[in-house]
């Protein structure tokens, strides 16, 4: 595969997952409006009679929405910035996309976040009185995000070995951040234009 055609790839596989975020985004903004639709559209569709469970969950946590919402919708305002989280990661996997190689660490940095949900549902899930079944489809976002971040990782690589270039910043720059006595980024010695770190 020539170079051009695998860095499409890329960049069609990174459109994908930053349209994925921005959507779990956006969607985290009208919680109550959306528990009410569910909760109508599972009742059209008859599903309380085949999953029970399902449907008073549901329906739990619709009625708990709707009196925080009345009650006290400041909690609300915590999910307000779940959602955007979830866009300014997406806003960091530009990064990959106008330099795959060397921001390779994006997408490294987005599987340890996917790895990440596991324990976080198993711990915090029993706490919270979450049902285990609904654990598992939360684990589920874990398993199925770290897929196209996999695939990513792997053209990246190829990438990196069509072209030569390096992943991620110069050494000679990253070693200057942890000298002793270093309390800043490298700071440039040489005349405008060189590349001489001090």
């Amino acid at each position: 595969m020539s170079e051009r055609a695998l860095l499409r790839r890329i960049r069609v596989w990174l459109i994908v997952f930053i349209v994925c975020l921005v959507l779990s985004g956006l969607t985290a903004f009208p919680l109550v409006h959306e528990l009410h639709w569910l909760e109508d559209l599972l009742n059209s569709l008859g599903t309380g009679g085949r999953f029970p469970a399902l449907m008073e969950w549901i329906e739990r946590v619709r009625a708990g929405l709707d009196a925080t919402d009345a009650k006290y919708p400041f909690v609300l305002y915590g999910t307000d910035w779940l959602a955007f989280a979830h866009l300014v990661i997406a806003v960091a996997f530009y990064g990959p996309y106008r330099d795959p190689v060397r921001n390779i660490w994006v997408v490294e940095f987005g599987m340890i976040a996917c790895a990440g949900i596991i324990p976080l549902a198993l711990i915090c899930g029993p706490i919270r009185g979450i049902p285990v079944w609904w654990s598992v489809v939360d684990i589920s976002f874990g398993v199925f995000g770290v897929i196209p971040l996999y695939v990513l990782r792997r053209k990246i690589k190829q990438l990196e070995a069509l072209t030569g270039q390096a992943a991620g910043p110069e050494p000679a720059a990253v070693a200057a951040w942890f000298r002793p006595g270093s309390c800043g980024p490298p700071r440039r010695t040489g005349p405008p234009g060189s590349s001489a770190v001090g």
